[in-house]
């Protein structure tokens, strides 16, 4: 990552970066963190979840509607930031606990559709709140801004399904990398730590992991609440990215999206999430001047990629050919 943000960094000093990639830079950050935090739900916990998309939702809400809300209060757009990613992480965690709690008792299919309902549950609820704020405090209404009761100076922050406008553009690739890092140190210690090794317990088998003591709800509901949190940081850095923030962009195809960079990459496979993510971010842009043909490509790639990293004869190829390199994943599966 260190890398690739060096060598961002010189093409646009030398003035080699087009403005197309350069629009690119944050939401490949946003992708990344996504298909990370997804990763240790599906791939480290071994639990298939569809409505990681709500929990990026929520805190994309809630830390716009913070930037919003404190625009007068907070001068600096730093810290306000700065507080408002940490509390769309909050929140998101917070969402994590309460929906983790009962659904993390389903297993399978019955997981997935709960989680797909939470998704979509949490997009419309949004869509029928005004919110709006004045010197009296914070109004609501599910009827339209108009009834809001509030004063005539009065700010409205949430308008229904028009969403929040006027949000703080703070997102850069600079801080697009440093969440990235935060969030790849606190995944990778995750794994490697005591807890963690619990966790993938769980997912290789239950009922042995169960005999020996291991907490199965606990252990599940970390990993839940973690991943969560990381979908909140996500979308606190894409909401500050926007001049208007929907709800309606966290529908249905961005989980499943999320969930194609996981499995495309190697499930369980944290490098493989970011190359998987970073390449069906940033492909479908960079063909977007082939017109009817850009998808068609586009679905071609997802081909390739998935027979490279799942066909029996390519992994067989990946190990004679690629040495080392793949020598680790080709024997995990991965």
């Amino acid at each position: 990552m260190i890398a690739a943000f060096i060598l961002v960094q010189i093409l646009e000093s030398t003035g080699n970066l087009s403005s197309l990639l350069k629009g690119l830079l944050v939401p490949l950050c946003v992708y990344v963190i996504l298909a990370v935090s997804l990763n240790l739900v599906v791939g480290i916990s071994g639990e298939l979840s569809l409505g990681h998309a709500g929990f990026m939702c929520v805190g994309a809400f809630a830390s716009a509607f913070f930037s919003k809300a404190t625009a007068t209060t907070i001068a600096s757009n730093g810290i306000r930031f700065f507080i408002a990613i940490l509390i769309g992480a909050v929140v998101a965690g917070i969402f994590g606990i309460l929906i983790g709690i009962p659904v993390l008792r389903l297993r399978g299919d019955y997981l997935a559709i709960v989680t797909l309902a939470f998704g979509e549950i949490i997009k419309n609820v949004i869509n029928v709140f005004y919110v709006g704020i004045d010197s009296h405090g914070v109004h609501f209404s599910m009827r339209d801004q108009f009834s809001l009761g509030m004063e005539p100076d009065g700010t409205v922050i949430l308008n229904g399904p028009q969403g929040i406008t006027g949000v703080p553009k703070c997102s850069t690739f600079l801080i697009g990398v440093i969440l990235i890092l935060i969030t790849l140190f606190i995944v990778l210690n995750l794994i490697d730590s005591r807890d963690g090794r619990a966790i993938m317990s769980i997912r290789d088998n239950r009922i042995a992991a169960e005999s020996i003591g291991i907490n199965i709800t606990k252990y599940k509901l970390m990993a839940f609440t973690v991943s969560a949190a990381l979908a909140g940081v996500a979308g606190a850095l894409y909401s500050h990215n926007l001049a208007t923030l929907q709800a309606s962009k966290f529908n249905f195809n961005t989980s499943i999206l999320a969930l194609v960079f996981v499995v495309l990459g190697g499930i369980g496979n944290i490098r493989g999430s970011i190359i998987a993510a970073v390449v069906l971010t940033a492909l479908p842009e960079l063909l977007r001047g082939l017109a009817d043909y850009r998808m068609l490509i586009y679905s071609i790639v997802l081909i390739a990629m998935m027979l490279f990293n799942w066909a029996p004869k390519a992994l067989e190829w990946r190990e004679r050919y690629l040495g080392r390199f793949f020598k680790k994943s080709v024997k995990e599966g991965k």
